[in-house]
Order: C-alpha cells, then structure tokens, then sequence
C-alpha cells in the first residue's frame, strides 16, 4: 500500500516537474467568425451560415509547436437556398458547444507564420444534416476532428486569421468558420 502511495505521489511530483519545463508560455486565443456549415455530400452544393467563438489556451512548447485545449460555440441556420440562391430542400446546420484540444504546427518566420492544426474533440449540442444521400437529425454529444489552416501575424504573433473546421462524422458534416483572433499573453 505505501508502495502505492510513494509511487502516486513520484508520479504526480514528476509530471510536474515535466510540465513546467516543458511549457515555455501561456496565451489566451479568442477567435470570432464567420460560422458554416456543410455536408459531405450534397445535390445542391448547400453550406448554412451563422456565428462562431471560440477561446484557446495556448501552450507554447517550442517556436513551431503549441498545445491548445479550447473551449468554443458554433450555430448556423438554413435560409432554403443552396450556394446560388436557388430554392433547396437539403440542409446542414449546427448548434453545439465545441471542446477539446488540438496541437499547432507553425512555420516560426517573423510577422506572418503560417500554421496546421489537428486535434480531437466533442460537439454537444443538435445536428442536422438533411441531403438527397442522408438524413441525420441528432442532438447530445458527437465527437468530432478539428483541423484548420491559418496565418499568425505581427511582430508577436498576436493576431490570428484562419479557417477552422471540425469533421462530425456520425453525422456526415463539417462546421467551422474564417475567423480572427488575438492572442493575449498570460504571466507564468
């Protein structure tokens, strides 16, 4: 038992240790954007728009690498027509409470550094994806795969501009946004 115990403690002791050398800063990202919404596959080429927010902790590991977990909140709405103004029955929209974490690959050039991100994470909220292929109407929590492509600009890399997407498989759509961000550090 005290064997255990000992071990517990060397554990949490060490991951501490390991966590503080390892994170070279803290941030807070908060984004806002443009939100969409689309299905995998559609007749009519439909995308449903709305709103999108979302706020990171920013783990900084090296200059080209950041742990983020996030916290964030997308709702799009179909208005009836597809990408070109046509009438359409088909529809994809999302109201859901995003989190999760995702790590950033970043190119570390002064002013303007691109970016890659990947992660894993869980939508709750309702999911409607209504296409000539698939109707899915689900509500409760989905996980789902955030991905996004974007620039940090400035002298501090303080200013974020990207697309941000998460796949929901289960039911067959994306949501994401263009957004932009600012980053705001936070003391050790």
């Amino acid at each position: 038992m005290h064997l255990k115990k000992l071990f517990c403690i060397s554990l949490v002791l060490a991951t501490s240790f390991v966590y503080c050398q390892t994170i070279k800063e803290k941030a807070l990202n908060i984004m806002v954007g443009y939100g969409i919404t689309a299905p995998y596959d559609s007749v009519d080429d439909i995308a449903d728009d709305g709103f999108y927010l979302q706020g990171e902790l920013v783990l900084t590991v090296a200059s080209w690498v950041e742990f983020k977990p996030y916290l964030g909140f997308i709702t799009t709405s179909s208005n009836g027509k597809d990408l070109n103004n046509n009438p359409t029955n088909e529809k994809a929209e999302t109201k859901a409470l995003l989190f999760g974490g995702k790590a950033r690959l970043r190119a570390p050039i002064p002013w303007v550094a691109p970016y890659a991100e990947i992660g894993i994470g869980a939508s709750v909220g309702k999911f409607v994806s209504e296409t000539a292929f698939y109707n899915y109407n689900k509500s409760g929590i989905l996980y789902h795969i955030p991905f996004a492509l974007g620039l940090e600009l400035g002298k501090q890399h303080q200013v974020d501009l990207g697309l941000t997407y998460y796949f929901t498989p289960s039911v067959k759509q994306f949501s994401g946004a263009f957004a932009v961000g600012i980053t705001i550090p936070l003391k050790h």
